[in-house]
C-alpha cells in the first residue's frame, strides 16, 4: 500500500484560489498568514498505557507541527494531522510471502521479489501550504515502530490508533509531551479541534482513531483507506493480495515500516504476526477481529469526507463501501467521493474542485463557520473521465437488485434457464485474468463466460453486486471461486485511451500522450475489446462464514454466494454484461495445484446487479 503524496505547485495554488493575503471577517477562512515564516515544532507524545516493543517503558510518537507564527502571541489555531508508518522510509528488502501451495496451502520454494517502496517528504505537501496560511495548524504523526518513535509497528490495532490518538490528546491538554531534550511541553496554540486526512495507509490511520471515539477528532478525509485489514489482505475465507503486491500480509507490512532505531527488539513482534495472520486457512479470527474498524463504527464522533478510486485494486472498493455503509447506519455526517482513478489522491483528478470542498469541509468542522458545505449534494461520482455528477446519497438513490440468470451456451438473461445443461472448467495458475476473459464467448477450458445480448440502452449500476453459484470441485486442490464482472463492447477504453478519439486521460484529465499515465483499462485483441468492471473471491471452505472453514465433499454441488467488489459503473448501449467464472486469481489468490475441475449448473446460479437506470432485454 503505498502513500502518494504530491507538491502543490505555484500555478496550481493559484488556479484554486491562493492569491494574495486577504483578511476577511465572513465567508471561508483567507490566507492572512505565511507559509513561510511558520513555526516548526517538534514533539515527543508519550502514549499512555502501550508499550509495543515490551521494554516496561511507554510508547512515545514523534509529531512535527507546522504552525503561523502568530501563534506564538496568543493565536489559537485547530490542526489538520496526517499520521503515517512512511515518513521515515520503507525497508524494501522484506520479501513477500510465496504464492505458488501445495494441496494443503504450504508454500512451494521460491519467493518473490522485495517490492520497492518510496519514502514521504515530510513538509512541504499542499496540506501545510494550503491550510497554514488560512489559519491551521500542520501535524505530521510518525506512527510507533517507525522513524523517530519508539514501539513497534502493530498494523491496525488499537496500540497503532493509540498513537495518533495521544497526540490528539495532548494537543487537548490530556497527554504528556516533550521536547527533544526531554522537557515537558504543552499546546496552548491549539483550539483542540483535529482533522485527520491522509491517503493509503495515511487515510487508514483516520478511520481507525475515530473508531477510539477520542474526544477532539472533529472530523477525518479517508482517502483509497482500508476499513478492515481483513479484506485488505482476506476475501471470503480466502488468502488474497492487494493489487501489484502479491504475497505480502501483515507481516510484510510491519516489517516494512519498521525504521525506529534498535528495531531488532520488535523481532518477537514480528514473528507473532506470522504465527497467527494465518495463510493457510484464511479464516477471519480474532486476530483479524482487533483490526476490523467496523466493529467499533458506533463510536465514531467525528465527520467524515470519504474519498476512493473506483479502479483502485491495491484498497478495493469494498473498503469504502462497507465503511460508508456503517456510518450511514449511525446517521454520522458524512460526504464521500468517487473517481475513475487508481489509488489515487482526488489532487490528481480534480484540483480545483477538491480543494474547493475540502476547504470548506475543514472550516466547517474545525474553524466552526457556516460554509454551506453541508448543504451541497452528499456524493460526487465520477462515472467517465471528467464526467462527475452530483448526488443526494450513494449507492445511488433507486437502485435496485436485477437479477441475472445464467445459461448454456454462454447465455446471461432475465429469464431463469433450469434445464441447462451442467457445463466446466478445469483451473489452472499461469493466465492471468485478463488473458482469460479476452477470447469470451469463445469457449476455453480453464474458465466458463455468460454474456448478456447486446444492451438496449445504457446500464448503470450503482453499489455491490453478488453472485450466486451452483457447482462442484473435484480432482484438485484449489479451494477458490473467482467471479469477474465484464463489460464487452467495441468502444471500451483501451489503457485510458478513447479508442474512437485517441486522446489520452489520466485520472479523468486530458493529457498528452501517455507518459505518466497509469492504466485505467484493459482491452483484449481488437475484435473483442473488454474491461473487468469488478472482481470477487470465495473460498469454497468458507461457503457459509468467512470465520469457518468447513471442507467440501469432491464432485458434490453446493451454492455459493459471494459479493464483488463496489462500484459505479456505465454499461453503454450496444455492450455485453459478461460473467466469466475461474478459480485460481493469478495476480490475486493463491496458486494450488493445477487440475481441480469446475462443474456448474447455469439454471440455478444468476448474477445480481445493483441497477440505478437503464434496461437489460
Amino acid at each position: 500500500m503505498r502513500m502518494i503524496v504530491i507538491p502543490l505547485t505555484a500555478a496550481l495554488l493559484a488556479a484554486a484560489g491562493a492569491g494574495p493575503a486577504l483578511s476577511t471577517t465572513t465567508g471561508p477562512t483567507q490566507p492572512i498568514y505565511s507559509r513561510a515564516d511558520a513555526i516548526k515544532q517538534t514533539v515527543f507524545v508519550e502514549v499512555e498505557g502501550v508499550d509495543s516493543d515490551r521494554d516496561g517503558k511507554n510508547d512515545r510518537v514523534a509529531a512535527d507541527f507546522l504552525r503561523p507564527k502568530e501563534t506564538e502571541t496568543g493565536l489559537k489555531v485547530p490542526i489538520i494531522m496526517e499520521s503515517s508508518p512512511y515518513y521515515a522510509g520503507i525497508d524494501g528488502t522484506i520479501p513477500n510471502h510465496k504464492v505458488d501451495v501445495d494441496e494443503n496451502g504450504n508454500p512451494l520454494p521460491g519467493v518473490l521479489a522485495a517490492e520497492t517502496k518510496t519514502a514521504v517528504e515530510t513538509f512541504p505537501g499542499y496540506y501545510d501550504n494550503y491550510f497554514v496560511p488560512r489559519g491551521y495548524a500542520v501535524a505530521r504523526v510518525e506512527s510507533l515502530g517507525s522513524g523517530r518513535s519508539t514501539g513497534c509497528p502493530t498494523v491496525g490495532d488499537a496500540q497503532e490508533s493509540a498513537g495518533p490518538k495521544a497526540v490528539i490528546d495532548w494537543l487537548n491538554g490530556r497527554a504528556k509531551g516533550f521536547d527533544a531534550a526531554g522537557n515537558p511541553v504543552s499546546a496552548p496554540w491549539s483550539t483542540g479541534s483535529v482533522g485527520m486526512i491522509g491517503v493509503s495507509y495515511n487515510g487508514t490511520l483516520p478511520n481507525q482513531v475515530a473508531a477510539t471515539g477520542v474526544e477532539g477528532l472533529k472530523t477525518i478525509v479517508p482517502i483509497a483507506a482500508i476499513s478492515s485489514w481483513y479484506d485488505y489482505y482476506r476475501a471470503n475465507g480466502g488468502v488474497l493480495a492487494p493489487g501489484g503486491y502479491q504475497g505480502e500480509d501483515v507481516d510484510v507490512m510491519a516489517k516494512a515500516v519498521l525504521t525506529r532505531a534498535g528495531k531488532e527488539i520488535c523481532a518477537p513482534v514480528m514473528d507473532e504476526f506470522t504465527a497467527t495472520q494465518d495463510r493457510i486457512s484464511g479464516d477471519y479470527s480474532d486476530f483479524w477481529a482487533a483490526r476490523d474498524f467496523l466493529l467499533d463504527a458506533d463510536k465514531v464522533k467525528a465527520s467524515v469526507f470519504l474519498v476512493h478510486g473506483l479502479n483502485d485494486w491495491n484498497v478495493k472498493t469494498k473498503q469504502a463501501a462497507q465503511w460508508w455503509e456503517a456510518l450511514s447506519r449511525r446517521d454520522v455526517p458524512r460526504k464521500i467521493w468517487l473517481h475513475q482513478g487508481g489509488h489515487a489522491d482526488p489532487f490528481n483528478v480534480r484540483t480545483v474542485e477538491w480543494l474547493r470542498q475540502l476547504h470548506l469541509w475543514f472550516d466547517h468542522w474545525l474553524h466552526g463557520i457556516d460554509t454551506g458545505i453541508m448543504n451541497e449534494p452528499q456524493a460526487d461520482v465520477e462515472i467517465g473521465p471528467g464526467q462527475w455528477g452530483q448526488h443526494a446519497s450513494w449507492p445511488l438513490p433507486g437502485a435496485h437488485p436485477v437479477k441475472l440468470w445464467l445459461g448454456s451456451s454462454s447465455r446471461l438473461g432475465l429469464l431463469p434457464r433450469p434445464l441447462s445443461s451442467r457445463e466446466s472448467f478445469v483451473d489452472q495458475k499461469t493466465r492471468t485474468a485478463e488473458q482469460l476473459v479476452e477470447s469470451a464467448p469463445s469457449p476455453d477450458p480453464n474458465r466458463l463466460a455468460y454474456l448478456t445480448s447486446a444492451l438496449p440502452t445504457d446500464v448503470r449500476i450503482s453499489g455491490t453486486p453478488s453472485v450466486s453459484v451452483r457447482a462442484s470441485l473435484k480432482d484438485g486442490a484449489s479451494p477458490y471461486l473467482t467471479a469477474l464482472l465484464v463489460d464487452y463492447g467495441t468502444d471500451t477504453r483501451a489503457n485510458g485511451r478513447l479508442v474512437n478519439t485517441g486522446q489520452t486521460y489520466c485520472y479523468g484529465q486530458a493529457v498528452p500522450g501517455e507518459s505518466g499515465c497509469t492504466s485505467l483499462y484493459r482491452h483484449g485483441t481488437a475484435s473483442a475489446p473488454y474491461k473487468i468492471v469488478s472482481r470477487g473471491w470465495i473460498d469454497v471452505r468458507n461457503r457459509h462464514k468467512a470465520d469457518n472453514t468447513q471442507p467440501i465433499k469432491p464432485g458434490r454441488a453446493y451454492t455459493f454466494r459471494w459479493d464483488f467488489q463496489a462500484q459505479d459503473y456505465v454499461f453503454k448501449k450496444g455492450h455485453k454484461i459478461g460473467l466469466v467464472l475461474i478459480s485460481t486469481d493469478h495476480d490475486y489468490t493463491l496458486r494450488y495445484p493445477e487440475g481441480t475441475k469446475v462443474e456448474v449448473t447455469p439454471g440455478l446460479s444468476s448474477l445480481d446487479l445493483p441497477v440505478v437506470l437503464g434496461r437489460l432485454s
